[in-house]
């Protein structure tokens, strides 16, 4: 039994049990929330795809941690005018465990 959830502005495929990087949620450590963007999912041989997403169909995960990603360094010239511009970013991430997946 795997769904393909949306969330952050990108699709995940996701079975019960498994461990991921999403877009930092709001939520704090050990808190469940629930993604109700199922775009897709498959339950034994039934394969069932939404019309954008499918009705009464939610999956829950556990929040383990929030964190930040690594440093990459965003270094902007023009050459022969004198224009140098150097910034790092660490995009923030939610890492969730997927505890259950209910297609309705």
């Amino acid at each position: 039994m795997y769904a393909v959830i949306e969330t952050g502005g990108k699709q995940y495929r996701v079975s019960e049990g498994d461990i991921l990087e999403v877009e930092k949620l709001s939520s704090e450590e050990n808190e469940t929330v629930e993604f109700s963007q199922v775009v897709m999912g498959k339950d034994g041989e039934a394969i069932k795809v939404g019309n954008p997403y499918l009705k009464e169909a939610k999956v829950t995960a556990r929040v383990l941690r929030q964190g930040r990603g690594k440093k990459i360094t965003v270094f902007k010239y023009k050459p022969k005018k004198n224009y140098r511009r150097k910034k790092g970013h660490r995009q923030p991430f939610s890492r969730v465990r997927i505890e259950n997946i209910s297609l309705g």
